[in-house]
């Protein structure tokens, strides 16, 4: 008769094993045996280690016959190359249908990993790559632990999806370097879109008691490890604060939660109280506390809709739907870039970063375009300043950016994108005078936010190598691209712009030329009816709260200010102008871009009087649950017209949009499970978005 953990283990059954190999090395320096356990499932670094049942009962067997011997001194741990472990095997997850097999996936990661600090011998981690999730927390049971400079990546992402770290995490990082510097990894960096630190770091921070070079890395820490079995080296390390500052560092973070969330996801508040709590626990009880918090997030909705939206940024992001034949591209030796300003300066850094080609910018006259590339050059001095890139790649970056005063210097350019005011004539224009000096076969792209493809294109002699490519901002930490296929974009330069945007490292999500596309159309709808409810008489600081709940990263009007009133504005007009019967445009904000005012919030976050003055009248107010219901219908409504309009292939793209484009937390898996999961979705088109459940996408 199985049990919960036997019938957990069979929902993994298509898991990609991480085994535990075990090899004797006899350390230097005469201290003796120690078996070394290296983490490998069989595939290279595109395929990090992970842990599911069976790679955890794979560890706790190579322990126990390492546990067993009395021949050795020493037990290490350590990864295949490039890689330590990445966390659990999350595929699944989704398939457990009850809290005893939850609870029974959690206790056996502890069962295992616990095994490590338990040992009679020294223990050691070496961690060697990317150390994530429970990969840290396995190099935490670990008595000792060294890293590699070269680690790119160590973090407990967990609350970022909708978990806590269930493995000791918890308990044994905020006890090892105080809970100030614990809660940065467990909360802190995963509500900062998923935030890592490197290894260098970490041994700052005390997570790891050694650190040395990639190239010998293995060999050093067992130099290292030798020493420390012989008590030729003792590690000493930072106190604890179990006072006053522990409990600090727990309200500061609750204040931070709070502001973040509203109370929206359940797991970071979760694992705040695990950390507030490990102050006074023993270790067992903090084990077994961090088993029943897993064993409840795992049978959360929001959980569900934070590995929905995980999928769609690491699977769907790398593989757009109706993305064309990588082949067709053409090749990008060279970028033209129209404008000088602030974004084209933008435009100009992440292109010669990231594809290492020579870009051109031009302007009207030289004093603008000496700015505009003092901009860029300034930009990578700063990157220099910081140590994100060395001296030599500082000074390629800055000659590959250059500037010139005619589109002549577009001539052998392959990939030429308008940066210029947001006015179809402007636009029109421009990309008429760069036609008559490029090839033929060069692609065109504009970032325009709101205004059709197929008009912009109309008059052009190869409307055909017209593509829409909208970034959003800032350019260089925004991951969306919407690629936009006007009426005549063909395949060719469809493909070259997703080819090129892969280059970039942005996740692009094709989209049919409709008026402001995917972001910017919800986003005005949003924006929409926050506006309509102040103009209906409701004060602006309710209206602004009420969307609170959802846990977004902010508020109507602080996006509002981000944005910019004069842009939202303008694509409020495009929407208005397309669909009349559904996008209206509220006096008062007409009134506001009117005044020139950019800033909605005086410095302390309280709204500016004078905008204040602005938004008033009315005599019909309404209360913030009734502006929220609004708010949700409205954006369900236009969902589904957007999806039968055939605007993106399915809800999953407007998911990714929000996600990637206007950073919609993962717990809502960017908006369609959430608007499921709450019964709009049938209240107001009588289907669901997603008929058959959250599947992997």
């Amino acid at each position: 008769m199985s049990g919960p953990l036997e019938e957990a283990q069979d929902l993994f059954g298509d898991e990609v094993v991480t085994r535990a190999l075990s090899r004797d090395v006899e350390l230097p320096y005469g201290a003796g045996t120690a078996v070394l356990i290296t983490l490998d499932n069989g595939h290279d670094h595109t395929k990090p280690n992970t842990f599911g049942p069976g790679g955890l009962l794979s560890l706790g067997a190579a322990i126990d016959a390492a546990a067993a011997r009395t021949d050795v001194v020493a037990v290490a741990l350590t990864g295949k190359p490039f890689i330590f472990a990445v966390g659990a095997d999350l595929n699944g997850v989704p398939r457990i249908r009850t809290r005893e097999q939850a609870h029974a996936i959690g206790r056996l990661g502890h069962d295992v990993f616990r095994k490590l600090g338990e040992i009679s011998v020294p223990t050691f981690a070496f961690v060697n790559g990317a150390a994530m999730g429970g990969g840290l927390e396995v190099a935490l049971h670990c008595r000792y632990r060294t890293v590699s400079s070269g680690v790119p990546a160590i973090a407990l992402p967990e609350t970022f999806l909708g978990l806590v770290p269930g493995w000791g995490g918890t308990y044994l990082l905020p006890n090892l370097i105080g809970a100030e510097q614990a809660l940065k990894l467990i909360i802190d960096n995963p509500l900062a879109q998923n935030r890592t630190i490197k290894g260098p770091k970490a041994f700052d921070m005390g997570i790891a008691d050694a650190m040395f070079e990639p190239a010998d890395f293995v060999e050093e820490s067992l130099r290292w490890a030798a020493r420390v079995v012989n008590g030729d080296v003792t590690v000493e390390r930072a106190g604890v604060d179990k006072g006053e500052a522990w409990d600090q560092a727990v309200a500061n973070t609750g204040w931070v939660v709070e502001g973040k969330l509203h109370g929206a996801a359940p797991a970071p508040v979760r694992a705040l109280d695990l950390v507030a709590k490990a102050k006074d626990r023993t270790r067992d009880e903090g084990f077994a506390a961090e088993d029943e918090a897993l064993a409840d997030l795992i049978m959360s909705d929001e959980l569900t809709a934070g590995l929905y939206a995980f999928d769609l940024v690491q699977k769907r992001a790398r593989r757009p739907a109706g993305a064309p034949d990588k082949s067709l591209a053409r090749k990008v030796t060279k970028v033209g870039v129209v404008g000088a300003g602030l974004m084209a300066g933008q435009f100009a850094l992440l292109f010669a970063r990231r594809l290492g080609v020579p870009v051109v910018m031009t302007d009207l006259d030289q004093e603008r375009l000496d700015r505009g590339v003092g901009y860029v050059h300034g930009e990578v001095d700063t990157l220099l300043a910081k140590g994100r890139v060395s001296t030599d790649k500082a000074n390629r970056l800055k000659s590959l950016v250059t500037g010139s005063l005619s589109y002549e210097a577009f001539s052998d350019a392959d990939f030429v994108i308008e940066a210029v005011f947001e006015e179809m004539a402007v636009k029109k224009t421009v990309f008429a005078k760069v036609e008559e000096h490029v090839s033929a076969e060069a692609v065109l792209a504009t970032n325009t936010s709101s205004l059709s493809l197929s008009e912009m294109g109309a008059d052009l002699k190869h409307p055909e190598r017209l593509v829409g490519f909208h970034f959003f901002n800032p350019v260089a930490v925004m991951p969306l691209l919407e690629v936009i296929r006007g009426d005549a974009t063909d395949e060719a330069t469809l493909a070259t712009a997703f080819v090129t945007a892969k280059g970039l490292k942005k996740s692009a999500v094709l989209v049919k030329d409709a008026p402001a596309f995917v972001v910017n159309r919800l986003l005005t709808v949003f924006m929409g009816e926050v506006m309509a409810a102040i103009e209906e008489g409701t004060e602006p600081e309710v209206a602004d709260r009420a969307v609170a709940p959802l846990g977004l990263p902010m508020s109507p009007l602080l996006l509002l200010q981000l944005v910019g009133p004069a842009v939202g504005l303008h694509v409020a007009q495009t929407l208005q102008a397309a669909f009349p019967d559904r996008f209206a445009v509220s006096a008062q904000f007409e009134e506001l871009v009117a005044t020139g005012k950019k800033n909605i919030f005086a410095p302390d976050f309280t709204i500016d009087p004078e905008v204040r003055a602005l938004l008033t009248g009315g005599d019909r107010p309404s209360g913030e649950a009734e502006i929220l219901e609004r708010v949700l219908v409205a954006l369900t409504r236009e969902i589904r017209l957007m999806l039968d309009e055939g605007v993106v292939a399915e809800p999953a793209d407007i998911d990714l949009c929000l996600i990637t484009g206007g950073g919609w937390p993962f717990h809502l898996g960017g908006i369609t499970p959430y608007l499921d999961r709450s019964g709009i979705s049938e209240k107001v088109n009588g289907r669901l978005f997603h008929p058959d459940g959250l599947k992997a996408v």
